[in-house]
């Protein structure tokens, strides 16, 4: 870890605004936050063949550095935390998986004071709400239906720190969740599902604004049953997140959600388990035995993919080297995008005066290179 710099001049790099990209810019830190103008004495940091890029924010991870967020101490948490901000996500929401319903109310509660303590950005609650029949890695004798008085208690303990649930809003007591999530500011996500296309349009209807993970765990597009796909990507009041690690998606799947949705309605995520960061080998993903391999993770019974391994350096260079999405679309979709969602694109997710100095640093060929969080360097570049 390098020291904060009290004032310091990022110049020289391509850097990626709202507005475009500026040539030769220039990023001002004071103290921890993004300054409109520099001090006299501030140093400078000449990034002359870089890119400068707001911090990234994944709002779906379920751990990384050998440790989980559904089970891990707090340590371990924060172990987590630290690994994925080395790869670049200076904001990060911690995502659950099915368990039962004490055992998640209790981590609700653990994860809540790391939300308070500005470690975290909230709580996703991924399962217990979702269809057997699109379970993926989560375990079938915990499913249950998405009950509104259970969506409640989970609400209840995370202490306001909740900002987002995966349903199977086609289950019985699903729309109403909807409606009670909506009501008190809570993302309802549509995911682990079986719906129809009719069932899915009345979920958005009801208050749904994402599609976790888009494509995975969800019927496929068929032409006469074109199922939730269709819905989510149509709507524009749907975000759709997807996973750009090669495994989980086709390149034409990505490219046809960025092509049908628009880079203002997708959100990069990693779905990240324990090994990200860390490597192969045998892992628990809540009660269920998960093997990597290859950077690839697969339940040991079943051999269903269960999350990945990804960082969100690695789905940003994929994007724009393999994908050859814009560098700008790319930047909204993993860090602006995702920011608004969660209520902090006052404070994070693209690179203004008074936000907080996120930022990342990529070299020529957008691999990462330093990153910042608050204006403290986290890893700090070696520039020639």
């Amino acid at each position: 870890m390098a020291g904060r710099a009290d004032s310091t001049v990022l110049a020289g790099a391509r850097v990626v605004l709202p507005t475009g990209t500026v040539e030769g810019g220039r990023v001002i830190v004071e103290g921890t936050r993004i300054a409109g103008s520099a001090a006299q004495d501030a140093r400078t940091l000449d990034l002359s063949g870089h890119w400068v890029v707001p911090g990234f924010v994944d709002m779906h991870n379920h751990g990384g550095g050998g440790a989980s967020f559904t089970s891990g101490t707090v340590d371990e948490v924060l172990t987590g935390v630290r690994t994925h901000r080395e790869h670049g996500t200076t904001t990060l929401v911690a995502s659950t998986v099915t368990g039962e319903m004490d055992f998640l109310a209790h981590r609700a509660g653990v994860l809540s004071e790391l939300v308070e303590q500005g470690d975290l950005a909230g709580i996703h609650f991924e399962g217990p709400f979702i269809s057997p029949c699109r379970k993926g890695a989560h375990s079938e004798n915990l499913l249950r239906h998405p009950d509104p008085a259970e969506v409640r208690k989970l609400m209840d303990a995370a202490r306001g720190t909740a900002k987002m649930f995966t349903l199977a809003t086609e289950l019985p007591g699903g729309i109403d969740s909807v409606r009670l999530l909506a009501e008190h500011g809570v993302i309802a996500a549509i995911g682990h599902t079986d719906a129809t296309y009719e069932q899915t349009v009345e979920a958005i209807d009801a208050g749904a604004t994402v599609a976790t993970h888009l494509y995975n765990a969800m019927p496929p597009l068929a032409h006469r049953e074109p199922g939730p796909i269709a819905a989510l990507l149509e709507d524009e009041r749907i975000t759709v997140e997807l996973i750009n690690d090669g495994t989980h998606l086709h390149p034409a799947a990505l490219e046809l959600a960025y092509h049908h949705a628009g880079a203002h309605r997708v959100a990069l995520i990693t779905d990240a388990m324990d090994a990200a960061g860390f490597g192969d080998g045998r892992y628990q993903l809540g009660p269920l035995a998960v093997e990597v391999k290859d950077g690839v993770a697969r339940l040991v019974e079943g051999n269903s993919i269960a999350g990945s391994t990804l960082t969100l350096d690695t789905a940003f260079h994929r994007a724009v080297t393999i994908d050859r999405i814009p560098v700008g679309d790319v930047v909204q979709s993993i860090s602006a995008n995702p920011a608004r969602l969660l209520g902090v694109y006052d404070r994070v997710g693209s690179l203004e005066p008074g936000k907080d100095a996120d930022l990342v640093v990529l070299d020529e060929d957008f691999v990462l290179q330093g990153v910042m969080r608050k204006g403290e360097w986290i890893k700090k570049p070696r520039i020639a």
